[in-house]
């Protein structure tokens, strides 16, 4: 782990509404560096929603400085940014926002078209690829209504994935699954970061953010506590504890 991904430094956000300001980040340093497995971690309000849009080029900050991979964001303008995002970032939503009339592979494709270099048997061997290492591939011409939430969200993965990016964002990954799948989605993210990815995902749950190495706490937009976790949950060993009947879905 010695290339820093994210480097910022005294980061400020503020939003104007009317005559009111409020001040969303209030000079926030942080430094990931790759290969890390991260959980930001807050309150409503604490500023890690914020802080994600950030990290993500989907906002820039008031004050202070962002470097992505080297590149320093605030410098950017709309078209570098939307380049860097699609070639150094993977995104993963809590509501999976995949696309309802393609199919998985389709929507796995989706980051790819936006490099004309990249020809259509390329396109779709990345995202067969993408789909295996999710554990998807055999389902890849199935529409999102005929997988089930935890496949849905592993189809997301896959697409974060396509673009080979420095850093996979995902905002609450688990939100929208029951603890069971969640498992199965966090030893996914426990298996890529093993294999080198690094990871950055928010959660407002404390089990969840065991599952990473490092949790960092937001409150009234500071950085309020930063840890290693000494003892983080593995939830491949977690999993093995299931009756067969409620691990069906890891195993589709």
């Amino acid at each position: 782990m010695n290339n820093t991904i994210i480097e910022i430094k005294n980061l400020r956000k503020d939003y104007h509404i009317g005559e009111v300001t409020v001040h969303a980040l209030r000079g926030v340093d942080l430094q990931i560096r790759e290969g890390e497995f991260v959980a930001i971690m807050g309150v409503s309000g604490s500023g890690k929603s914020t802080m994600l849009n950030i990290l993500g080029c989907l906002d820039k900050p008031s004050q202070g400085y962002y470097y992505l991979d080297g590149a320093d964001v605030k410098t950017l303008n709309k078209d570098d940014l939307a380049r860097l995002r699609n070639k150094k970032l993977g995104f993963v939503f809590q509501a999976y926002n995949l696309l309802p009339r393609t199919t998985a592979l389709e929507n796995v494709e989706l980051p790819l078209f936006y490099d004309s270099k990249i020809k259509t048997k390329e396109r779709m061997e990345r995202a067969e690829n993408a789909l295996e290492a999710v554990g998807l591939k055999d389902r890849r011409h199935h529409m999102p209504n005929q997988l089930s939430g935890g496949q849905q969200q592993r189809v997301a993965i896959a697409r974060s994935l396509v673009n080979d990016p420095v850093l996979i964002l995902a905002d609450e990954p688990t939100g929208n699954l029951d603890t069971r799948t969640s498992f199965g989605i966090m030893e996914l993210f426990q298996d890529l970061n093993e294999k080198g990815r690094t990871i950055v995902y928010v959660t407002h749950e404390p089990d969840i953010a065991r599952f990473a190495t490092r949790n960092v706490t937001f409150r009234d937009g500071k950085i309020q506590r930063e840890e290693y976790v000494s003892d983080p949950l593995y939830a491949r060993d977690i999993i093995k504890t299931l009756p067969v009947e409620d691990i069906e879905e890891f195993d589709a």
